[in-house]
C-alpha cells in the first residue's frame, strides 16, 4: 500500500498496521492482551501517529481466510484431530508436515493462486524498484 510504518513500541505499530487493513486492533487478542499486560500501546486512539493522517484509511483486509496449512494445523492443534498431534507433529514423521506444504504451495497454491499475486506486486511502484535492482 505504499507505506513505511516505524514504530519503538511493537504493540503500536501492530494496532496501527491491523487499523490500517481495517480490523479493530483490541479484538485481535495479541494485541488486546499486549496491552492489557502494559507491553505498549494497542487503542488506536491513544496511539501519537506522525505523517499520513490514518483515520479513514482502511484497505479492507478480512482475518477469516485460512489457508490449506492453517486449516490444517487449526484441525491438529484444537480440533477432532487433536488426539493425533503427538503422532502427526512430534514424532519421527514430522517430515510429512514438509512434504505437505510443499506439495501444496508449489503444485495447487503459487500456480493457481500465487503467480498472480506476485504479478500484480511486480507491476506496482515497489515492485518496479525491487525488480530493478
Amino acid at each position: 500500500k505504499n507505506l513505511i510504518l516505524a514504530s519503538s513500541d511493537m504493540v503500536a505499530i501492530d494496532a496501527v498496521s491491523a487499523k490500517l487493513m481495517g480490523f479493530d486492533p483490541m479484538s485481535l487478542e495479541f494485541i488486546r492482551l499486549g496491552h492489557e499486560r502494559g507491553l505498549g500501546v494497542g487503542d488506536p486512539r491513544d496511539i501519537e501517529v506522525v505523517g499520513l493522517d490514518i483515520s479513514n484509511i482502511n484497505f479492507g483486509f478480512t482475518k477469516d481466510e485460512d489457508t490449506f496449512a492453517s486449516w490444517g494445523q487449526k484441525k491438529i492443534y484444537w480440533g477432532p484431530l487433536h488426539f493425533m498431534e503427538k503422532p502427526l507433529l512430534r514424532s519421527p514423521i514430522v517430515p510429512w508436515s514438509y512434504a505437505a506444504s510443499n506439495i501444496y504451495y508449489n503444485l495447487f497454491w503459487y500456480p493457481m493462486i500465487g503467480r498472480g499475486r506476485v504479478s500484480a506486486a511486480e507491476k506496482t511502484e515497489w515492485g518496479e524498484l525491487f525488480q530493478s535492482e
